[in-house]
């Protein structure tokens, strides 16, 4: 439809404007006049412009490219209807764009929407889960869409009422889209879940001897991609597994050969599998044949199928007793061809054997006469620091003659300073050596006041007197440089070093590292070192970025030990053609992420998960990198306990990290411990705040005491004390008192914290042998097995020897090949007493000895878990060392009578002031006694 406007006769004359006229037709405003056209698009606001005069109005046009053209004589009123007419245009034209925007965007919208619903509609049809891998899938395809502008034009009722009943399937759809979808799937998965366990209920019943637990149930038929399963101890992981491998057949989610399970030894793959088979002929699944591999089996097996020749692992490289022996043999071979090695290995044992504390800390290793800490050198002489041993050490190592803190030549005491001793003296050149604790800018740590002013003294005080002193300083200790810079002052002044790594050690001196135990270190960093892949360059790395405040140079060496160690180690794999299970794990996984052969497993799924190194973890993402694959770990970190052969905690606690988005079930029901007994150790564990929380329930009621703790005079006695005790737990079973197992015994395990801990098996008489049955397992064997009563034989806490906890903590240079650990004090050992506590399914039975009560037994009784008594049953009284805080203070008797001190002599040498008679009755009124249970 076309408008026209011109001017009028009288606003032409009084304007002197030409005649013209404008015409719109649509979006286009044409002006003709004198012959010529302009025509501009009323789109454009800045083309055209209608501005009111005093009689009458103006119209401007500027065409695209040309100059404004101005007319006038425009009549006030068809100005206005001109303005009017163009807004009337403009709102329709915003109106059909707006509209068409709006349904473009709707079909867009609803087109991903289609195949969303298409995705839940599939998955409800097939019965499947909504998996994560799904989600992101359809993520990615979402288009980008103004959500916002499109509810804005919305509100607007000319183009809702143009935009008619879909207006309504809009408003619905936008709502639609505007949902959580990770929030509506969890939804739908919880619907999806409660339908399967009714539906499958037949299968989830009969599948093991006896039905699953509602979580067991629900952990079975949760098929997201990644699935992590928290479980308790004793709560049925390898149940919950046959189970899964079950529904996942009988859904159709993977046929049986698609299926593998993997376990950490071969015992435990052939229980698998055999559990497996008796599941599937419950459910009348027969022939129906499961994969269960080790780690080791399935690796090799694809290294094989990938290369055409499946590679040998030597005995050596596989079982731990021999690889030490192996490496023993490959560092006495370096030892023999570089003297420079032999050198450093023996230098590491003797001197550099542990780290240092931080500067300023201080770390006793023996406790004198009044409870004053102390530390001992390798020639027995007692120093202030850790460093200053070092340096003793260091010293005696080379057979340098040395007093320490020996009076300085001038007397200096005064009112207020007592003598002068410098650190170290050197008799044979008359030199003295002051150590001083200062860090590379010349500072001392915070706490030592006024520390630089006493320097400052001694400095000026050798040099007004003309003494010849050398200095070395903490910093120089942690880079290395002190004993470049100690030998060259010492053999600049007519010293001649003699190494010598077999010299004599005193009595009281501390010994050098045991070779076997700095070889066992090498051992787990080899481990460590090729479990993450690490490289001599990622080894340098590492070093480099060490905190400023760390012993670096003892890293530096250790690491300048362990690479040749390593290439030793590799030379000896491929002399007999064959390579380690580190390397063997990590190139399984190579093949698998680079294609080069591709496994058929659909459904992969890793028992005791807590165990997994990096690389076992490593293989398993290989394997189910392929999209619409499942992965399904089940462990418990309470219960990983060997750091010391690889295993990585963090691969469980950082599931996601390593896997992506999963899901987290957790078993916290168990079938074996009472429930008393799993708060104790469960209370027990988890106060370490990095353990993933778990509340962990059973319906096994208590039959009596489920812990007691006895404590004996001394080692010699344990033996009889657990025989004792067996012995009285055969004549419970015979009189009634104690209920006897199925086959009218009950199963006791001793364990042990370490192998030699067999000796306290004991010997029982033939009538007891009718009731109980008894057996050895180290803790770190007893892991899925359990008895009726355990028996600890050595809650000690020792300052030498061996301890439960172990008090000689991993060597902090295993870091170099470990992500960051965990840091709670003695997390690896408290998970290990976690574990021994759980094989019970009645009562756990702790023994211990006056004056080396294990620090664990210590804290479960403050924590009103246990009362210790003697084995006759009556309450301890102790009074703890006030110095080492581990002994105990007892009566002894000497050459001069009585007297009292602690039961950790002679490296606690602590003794209370007064007579033993004296202070033991003034001790025993103070302190409250513990009583027995009833």
């Amino acid at each position: 439809m076309k408008n026209e406007w011109e001017p009028s006769k009288w606003g032409r004359i009084v304007s002197r404007s030409p005649k013209w006229l404008l015409v719109q037709d649509g979006i286009c405003l044409t002006l003709l006049i004198d012959g010529d056209s302009h025509t501009v698009n009323v789109r454009d606001s800045a083309s055209f412009s209608v501005r009111n005069g005093l009689l009458w109005a103006s119209v401007t046009l500027k065409p695209a490219g040309s100059d404004a053209i101005q007319v006038g004589g425009l009549s006030k009123s068809g100005a206005a209807n001109l303005r009017a007419n163009f807004d009337d245009v403009l709102s329709e034209i915003r109106l059909r764009e707006d509209t068409a925007l709006l349904v473009r965007a709707h079909e867009t919208m609803s087109d991903w929407l289609s195949k969303r619903r298409s995705v839940e509609d599939t998955a409800a049809s097939q019965r499947r889960w909504l998996t994560h891998e799904m989600l992101n899938s359809l993520e990615s395809e979402r288009p980008q869409l103004d959500t916002a502008r499109m509810r804005m034009l919305l509100r607007d009722g000319s183009l809702k009422a143009r935009f008619g009943q879909r207006a309504i399937q809009l408003e619905q759809d936008l709502r639609d889209w505007g949902a959580d979808i990770a929030t509506a799937w969890q939804n739908l998965n919880s619907k999806h879940t409660d339908r399967e366990l009714i539906e499958c209920k037949e299968l989830l019943d009969k599948v093991e001897s006896k039905p699953l637990t509602p979580e067991q149930a629900r952990a079975v038929v949760c098929f997201d991609n990644r699935v992590q399963v928290v479980a308790s101890a004793g709560s049925g992981k390898t149940s919950t597994m046959v189970a899964r491998a079950a529904y996942a057949i009988h859904r159709g989610i993977a046929k049986p050969e698609q299926i593998v399970m993997l376990a950490f030894n071969k015992k435990a793959a052939e229980e698998l599998a055999e559990r497996a088979s008796q599941s599937f002929a419950r459910l009348g699944m027969y022939d129906v044949p499961v994969k269960a591999f080790t780690f080791n089996a399935l690796g090799l097996g694809i290294i094989g199928r990938a290369t055409g020749k499946k590679p040998d692992i030597p005995q050596w490289a596989i079982d731990p007793a021999d690889g030490l022996r192996k490496l023993a043999d490959l560092i006495d071979g370096l030892k023999d061809s570089s003297l420079s090695f032999r050198a450093q290995w023996d230098l590491f044992r003797f001197v550099f054997k542990r780290d240092l504390p931080k500067p300023g800390e201080s770390a006793p290793t023996a406790w004198d006469e009044q409870g004053r800490g102390m530390v001992l050198t390798a020639d027995g002489t007692r120093v202030r620091s850790q460093e200053e041993a070092l340096i003793a050490n260091w010293l005696f190592y080379n057979g340098v003659n040395y007093r320490y803190e020996k009076s300085y030549v001038l007397d200096t005491a005064d009112a207020t300073h007592r003598q002068y001793r410098p650190d170290f003296y050197y008799p044979d050149i008359d030199l003295y050596h002051e150590h001083f604790a200062l860090d590379a800018r010349g500072n001392a740590p915070t706490h030592f006041d006024d520390y630089v002013s006493g320097v400052e003294w001694k400095r000026n005080l050798h040099l007004e007197q003309g003494t010849a002193l050398i200095e070395t300083t903490s910093h120089q200790v942690r880079t290395g440089t002190l004993f470049e810079h100690l030998e060259r002052e010492l053999t600049q002044r007519g010293i001649v070093l003699n190494p010598n790594p077999d010299r004599q050690i005193p009595k009281d001196g501390l010994k050098p590292m045991p070779a076997e135990e700095l070889i066992g270190l090498v051992r787990a960093f080899i481990g460590h070192f090729k479990s993450n892949s690490m490289t001599p360059a990622d080894l340098e790395e590492r070093l480099d970025r060490l905190p400023t405040d760390a012993f670096k140079y003892r890293y530096r060496m250790f690491a300048a030990l362990a690479l040749p160690i390593i290439k030793a180690w590799d030379e000896a794999l491929a002399a007999e053609g064959g390579i380690d299970f580190e390397d063997m794990l990590n190139l399984a996984a190579k093949y698998l992420e680079e294609g080069a052969i591709e496994e058929p497993y659909q459904l992969v799924m890793a028992d005791e998960f807590q165990d997994s190194s990096r690389a076992r973890a490593r293989l398993c993402r290989a394997l189910v990198q392929k999209k619409g694959r499942f992965f399904f770990a089940v462990g418990d970190d309470w219960q990983s306990i060997n750091r010391f052969a690889g295993a990585d905690i963090s691969v469980m606690t950082g599931f996601r990290d390593w896997f992506g988005h999963g899901q987290v079930m957790k078993l916290e029901q168990t079938f074996r411990c009472p429930q008393e007994l799993c708060d104790i150790s469960s209370r027990f564990v988890s106060k370490n705040p990095a353990q993933l929380p778990k509340k962990v329930r059973s319906q096994t009621p208590a039959e009596g005491p489920v812990i007691q703790a006895y404590q004996v005079d001394g080692r010699e006695q344990l033996a009889d004390a657990i025989r004792q005790y067996v012995e009285r737990l055969a004549e419970r079973i015979q009189s009634g008192d104690v209920r006897p197992g199925r086959n009218g015994k009950v199963s006791i395990y001793v364990l042990g914290r370490y192998n030699a801990d067999q000796q306290y098996v004991p010997r029982i008489t033939s009538a007891a042998q009718k009731w109980v049955t008894v057996s050895f397992l180290t803790i770190h064997r007893s892991k899925g097995s359990e008895a009726d009563f355990v028996i600890l034989p050595e809650m000690i806490s020792a300052l030498r020897g061996r301890s439960f906890p172990n008090t000689r903590a991993d060597d902090p240079v295993l870091g170099l090949a470990m992500p960051a650990g965990d840091n709670y004090p003695d997390s690896e050992e408290r998970r290990l007493f976690y574990v021994a506590l759980t094989r019970a399914k009645r009562s756990v039975a702790l023994f211990s000895v006056r004056g080396q009560c294990s620090t664990f037994l210590n804290e479960l009784e403050a924590d009103g878990a246990l009362r210790i008594q003697t084995s006759e049953g009556e309450p301890v009284q102790e009074e703890t060392c006030p110095a080492c805080r581990r002994g105990v203070i007892v009566q002894k008797t000497g050459p001069f009578g009585a007297f009292r001190s602690c039961s950790n002599f002679p490296d606690c040498r602590y003794k209370p002031k007064g007579t033993g008679q004296e202070n033991l009755a003034l001790r025993q009124k103070a302190i409250p006694s513990r009583t027995t249970p009833g």
